[in-house]
């Protein structure tokens, strides 16, 4: 199953995420490695969101990264949700239609 990791941005968030950007990038590198992260990435023009893409059996996964997420944990996040996600169209998709 796929799950959308869905963050609103504070506004100046492209301002201030350096700082904690290394630590933020490291989490997800290390979440691809497990297999567990996809894809992820702001959304632009303007960056007032961002989307990160979970594989695995559960919510729980996608849930914890954003606990530990320094953007989250330094308040350039106002809100956070995950929600599942049907994929059925591509190599990848989660449930393939016939």
């Amino acid at each position: 199953m796929h799950y959308l990791l869905m963050y609103d941005l504070v506004p100046d968030y492209v301002e201030r995420r350096a700082q904690f950007r290394t630590d933020h990038l490291a989490l997800a590198r290390a979440a691809v490695a497990r297999g567990e992260a996809i894809l992820g990435g702001a959304l632009a023009e303007p960056a007032d969101q961002a989307v990160l893409l979970f594989s695995g059996d559960s919510p729980a996964v996608a849930e914890a990264f954003a606990r530990a997420d320094p953007y989250v944990t330094n308040g350039l996040v106002t809100k956070w949700r995950v929600r599942p996600w049907t994929t059925v169209v591509g190599k990848d998709a989660a449930v393939a239609l016939t």
